[in-house]
């Protein structure tokens, strides 16, 4: 019993911690960030203690909430880019993107706002834009992707798709699932086109500032 009593205490602070994440992402979602932080620890079932223990700040607090959001996007791209069929691919990321943003409810902007320097947001939105390049190129090298679609294409329907409001979240999401498909089928290429020809290798470009890439200069010797 001794033995186990130090790890037995550790999986409950791990069940706290979790308890206190999943309350904070619940009230910041229907009551926004000024929502007090002892009515998290009380939707939480823990103390106001122990919710400082985890998080002695409410900034650390809606950083790790939305850590987790930040992450279901990122896994959501890169779930598309794996998928061994590129357009399918596409169409999942599109389809689950549209629903995260549908439950986020505003979560992301009000923590980007509020707390501008909890987390490089920055590098997680230069992160996200070049997935979701490779995924409409990859799209794109199947023929199924329109070939004029492009990066701001996506992020105009990622725009679009946070102005959807309902009366309620099941509305709104059911709502965005609807706009996901309307946006994917106009997205796509016309039946009986053929897919585009396959790139040559391009010279290296020289840039200034910047080495060449050699890589690419010399792919396909």
């Amino acid at each position: 019993m001794i033995a186990r009593l130090p790890r037995n205490q550790r999986s409950d602070a791990r069940d706290n911690r979790d308890r206190i994440l999943d309350a904070a992402r619940a009230v910041f979602a229907t009551d926004g960030l000024d929502v007090p932080v002892r009515e998290i620890a009380r939707r939480a079932e823990v103390g106001p203690a122990t919710l400082y223990r985890h998080f002695p700040t409410k900034e650390m607090l809606a950083a790790e909430a939305f850590a987790a959001q930040a992450l279901a996007w990122r896994s959501a791209l890169d779930e598309g880019l794996a998928d061994p069929d590129p357009w399918r691919g596409f169409r999942l990321a599109v389809e689950r993107l549209c629903e995260l943003q549908a439950r986020d409810r505003g979560f992301t902007a009000a923590v980007k706002s509020t707390f501008p320097r909890a987390m490089d947001f920055a590098a997680m939105r230069t992160s996200s834009l070049t997935r979701a390049a490779a995924l409409i190129r990859r799209a794109k090298d199947t023929g199924r992707l329109r070939p004029d679609v492009v990066l701001e294409d996506l992020i105009l329907m990622i725009m679009a798709n946070d102005g959807i409001r309902a009366s309620t979240p099941a509305a709104r999401i059911a709502a965005s699932r609807r706009f996901a498909a309307l946006m994917i089928r106009a997205c796509e290429a016309p039946p009986g086109s053929a897919p585009p020809p396959v790139p040559l290798p391009t010279p290296a470009v020289s840039v200034p500032g910047k080495t060449p890439d050699r890589t690419r200069a010399t792919r396909g010797r």
